[in-house]
């Protein structure tokens, strides 16, 4: 049995990772595609068959006419981030399953209308799921190291570190939304949501209830901040720092979580725990980014009837909490902000 499933957006993400992680899920049907221009949804399906399209240019196939169809059971929405929470509540509203990507709004003020909308109005049985994608919860080097931390007594503290330099000419930078952002911290948002991810996955119980950070735009072509340093203090008493940064020459990325018994440390596919004098590294060199994985939990949670826990809109929410809790930190000089 095949789920119906429609792909809402035409953008280099669901071109590049959502199509080709849909069509390597035997349990989905890739029904419809939609997109603000038939033009654009036209160059997604370039290839695919029966396969209909829907945009707002078509007369008498838009989107509200495309929610209609009985045999899309489910959508998956990846638009710019300030458009999302219309067009999620509109499937959600005629009764479509929901996997809209991240971040789940612009801000947490809008995340946590989203969410009360949700659950005050669709109240149907049996009731559409609403989950959001978080393809770093779904890989394996950082569900590995998620497992080791957890049997390595309590978290002393931890440091994550990711550095790129976003070069004007970039495929992602070049999108419209994305190069004059009308949302805050700019990539930072759009990107930063996934390192924030990683990292609460790995701690665990252990979760940010404290943060002070410091944040800047370091090149013009990235407003309104490419770069934030924040020391976050955690549940337990323990704390750790976040370094991001959009606009740097500094290059790579690393998790490290330190626990009583030994550490675990985190790089592209690459995972060493250091216990009793010892390392042993694994690595994963086949976990890609991880969309096709959360592409596939999602389909089996559609199955089962019953989200994914790491699809959960309000571990999305978390994420966001976080991140804004930074930014908003950073506009206050590091000033202390509770999560």
């Amino acid at each position: 049995m095949t789920i119906g499933i429609a792909l809402i957006g035409s953008g280099i993400f669901a071109k590049e990772e959502h199509l080709p992680a849909i069509q390597a899920t035997p349990s989905l049907a890739l029904k419809a595609i939609y997109s603000r221009s038939l033009a654009s949804a036209k160059g997604l399906s370039e290839g695919l068959n029966s396969v209909d399209l829907y945009s707002e240019d078509s007369e008498g196939k838009n989107y509200d006419e495309l929610l209609k169809r009985s045999d899309v059971a489910a959508v998956v929405i990846a638009l710019p981030i300030p458009v999302q929470p219309e067009y999620i509540k509109k499937a959600l509203s005629a009764g479509k399953h929901v996997f809209a990507e991240k971040p789940i709004a612009k801000d947490v003020a809008t995340a946590n209308e989203l969410l009360k909308w949700y659950k005050d109005n669709i109240t149907q049985s049996p009731c559409p799921t609403f989950a959001i994608a978080e393809n770093f919860r779904f890989l394996e080097s950082y569900l590995y190291a998620s497992e080791q931390i957890a049997t390595l007594g309590r978290v002393l503290g931890f440091r994550t570190r990711v550095s790129a330099m976003v070069q004007p000419g970039g495929k992602y930078f070049e999108t419209a939304w994305r190069k004059t952002p009308e949302y805050q911290g700019g990539f930072l948002l759009d990107g930063g949501v996934h390192f924030i991810a990683a990292t609460r996955l790995m701690l665990g119980k252990d979760q940010p209830v404290k943060v002070s950070a410091f944040t800047t735009q370091l090149q013009p072509h990235l407003p309104p901040v490419d770069t934030l340093n924040a020391t976050i203090l955690l549940k337990s008493g323990a704390s750790g720092t976040l370094a991001l940064s959009f606009g740097t020459t500094f290059t790579g990325s690393e998790y490290a979580v330190a626990c009583e018994k030994g550490t675990v440390w985190v790089s592209r596919g690459k995972v060493v725990v250091t216990k009793d004098g010892k390392e042993e590294e694994k690595n994963f060199p086949d976990e890609g980014n991880g969309v096709k994985q959360e592409i596939k939990g999602w389909a089996e949670s559609l199955e089962r009837g019953a989200i994914n826990e790491r699809q959960a809109p309000e571990e999305a929410l978390e994420d966001l909490k976080l991140l804004e809790a930074c930014l908003r930190s950073g506009e206050e000089g590091g000033a202390p902000k509770g999560i």
